[in-house]
């Protein structure tokens, strides 16, 4: 097994630690100091890793998706498995893992596209590609569960993955205020178990 560069071990704490702070305080509210104090970090060394506060944030994003797209994947593994049922299994463990932390936090990308979405093209672009990704692999869930028959046909399975993920973007923005995860079981009850339905 190859051994990760300890730049790289450090660069990951920071990130780490990076979208937990903005997921807790969002991009204005949190200071370079604090997450470099928390990792151990100098200040100056930060600039050996990022260009920027902005930069940060822009990988951040990236780093946060990352293990989504994973676990989507993940659920996608075998061929043969449903397309809709392997999404319905993906986003009920998110649901039960929301319910575990309190409802906090909720989306990074939907948080930092409330923030600074239209105020920083880096963090901008990020997103947009975040986004595009993630999306990207529920449209291929979807196009599965089409070519199978359990999804239906007059719909576009891109049309119905971008549907989703705005209805879960606006249900975990509802969650946080009504701590309740009933908002989330809401879309996944709509979507996946009616609406897309063959």
């Amino acid at each position: 097994m190859a051994k990760t560069a300890p730049k790289q071990v450090k660069k990951d704490r920071l990130l780490d630690q990076g979208v937990s702070l903005l997921l807790e305080k969002g991009y204005h509210a949190t200071g370079l100091k604090e997450i470099l104090d928390t990792v151990q970090i100098p200040k100056g060394s930060f600039y050996s890793y990022f260009g920027s506060k902005e930069q940060f944030a822009a990988e951040a994003i990236h780093h946060y998706i990352e293990p989504f797209i994973l676990r989507l994947s993940g659920h996608l593994q075998n061929p043969e498995t449903d397309g809709l049922a392997a999404l319905k299994a993906y986003y009920l463990g998110l649901i039960a893992e929301v319910a575990q932390t309190g409802f906090k936090g909720g989306c990074l990308l939907g948080n930092l596209m409330g923030e600074i979405g239209d105020t920083s093209p880096l963090c901008r672009d990020a997103l947009l590609d975040a986004v595009g990704r993630y999306s990207a692999l529920q449209q291929t869930a979807l196009e599965r569960g089409q070519r199978q028959g359990s999804v239906r046909l007059d719909r576009s399975a891109k049309s119905m993955a971008d549907l989703m993920l705005n209805g879960w973007q606006g249900a975990l923005l509802r969650m946080k205020v009504e701590q309740s995860v009933e908002p989330l079981q809401a879309v996944c009850r709509d979507l996946l178990d009616d609406y897309f339905r063959a």
